[in-house]
């Protein structure tokens, strides 16, 4: 005679530990963005180093005044700079229009807000900023400087 309670006591730990595995690999998933001019980048090879994520247009007057301000935060080795268009413009398209408005920053074929579990900015200029352990800091809204970002991280 078998013992049910034993048969079943294992069936229940095989669940559990299935179950487990499950979670611990969902966990791994990997954020690809996806770049305006090249191949896809990977969120977490951005670790270790502040990410502002700017949200602009061609439209927004204050966008345009912190492009060269972006693009020099954007040299320093211990931040990178992604740009995000507002109107969703794609391709070619938005190719040209970074290289007509100045912008040298890696610039995102589409928003990653939903893949990083953000809210979409219901105003622009808007910069969100995440610390080097990948963590979002704050989003500020208005053109932001070199010298008001480096306040807040330190550098």
């Amino acid at each position: 005679m078998q013992y049910p309670a034993n048969r079943s006591f294992f069936h229940r730990m095989a669940h559990a530990g299935l179950f487990f595995l499950v979670l611990a690999l969902a966990g791994c998933e990997k954020i690809e963005l996806e770049r305006a001019d090249g191949p896809k980048m990977n969120w977490d090879m951005l670790r270790g180093q502040w990410v502002l994520v700017n949200y602009w247009a061609e439209w927004c007057k204050p966008c345009l005044e912190e492009i060269p301000e972006l693009n020099e935060l954007d040299k320093a080795p211990d931040i990178a700079v992604l740009g995000v268009n507002f109107d969703g413009v794609r391709g070619e398209e938005l190719k040209r229009l970074g290289e007509r408005m100045g912008i040298e920053y890696t610039m995102l074929a589409e928003d990653p807000g939903q893949k990083l579990g953000w809210q979409t900015p219901v105003a622009l200029p808007a910069t969100f900023i995440v610390n080097p352990e990948g963590d979002l800091l704050e989003a500020r809204f208005g053109p932001q400087t070199e010298a008001d970002i480096r306040a807040l991280i330190g550098g």
